[in-house]
C-alpha cells in the first residue's frame, strides 16, 4: 500500500524530473560522506599497515617476538626478507614467516661485528 502511494506521488511530479533528485544532488549528498569515510576508515588503516610493515622489516637477531598462534620466542637468525628463525625454548628453533609475527615485544641489541 505504501509503495503504490510513493509511485503515485512520483507520477504527479513534473515530467522529466526524477523522484530521487538529479545526479548532481546525489553527488552533493555522497561526496562529504566519502570524505569522512576516507579520513575515518581508509587513512588510519593505511597508516597502521605501513607501521606494521616497517616493524616487520626491521626485525633483527635478538628481538623477542610473539607469533600469530601465541608462541613467544627470540629471533636467532634472519633467513631472508620473508622468513626468520625463532628460538622458542633452549635448543628448540623454528622457522617462521615474518607475516605471521603478531608483535615485536623487545627490540634486541644490534649485532656487534668485530673489525
Amino acid at each position: 500500500m505504501f509503495i503504490t502511494e510513493a509511485f503515485a506521488q512520483a507520477e504527479g511530479a513534473a515530467p522529466g524530473a526524477s523522484a530521487f533528485g538529479s545526479g548532481l544532488e546525489m553527488l552533493f549528498l555522497f561526496a562529504p560522506l566519502m570524505v569522512v569515510w576516507y579520513f575515518f576508515l581508509i587513512r588510519p588503516q593505511r597508516t597502521a599497515q605501513k607501521k606494521r610493515q616497517e616493524t616487520l622489516s626491521a626485525i633483527r637477531r635478538g628481538d623477542q617476538v610473539v607469533l600469530g598462534g601465541g608462541i613467544t620466542g627470540k629471533v636467532s637468525k634472519v633467513i631472508d626478507d620473508s622468513e626468520v628463525e625463532v628460538e622458542i625454548a633452549e635448543g628448540v628453533k623454528i622457522r617462521a614467516m615474518r607475516a605471521y609475527i603478531a608483535e615485536v615485544r623487545v627490540k634486541g641489541e644490534p649485532v656487534k661485528t668485530e673489525a
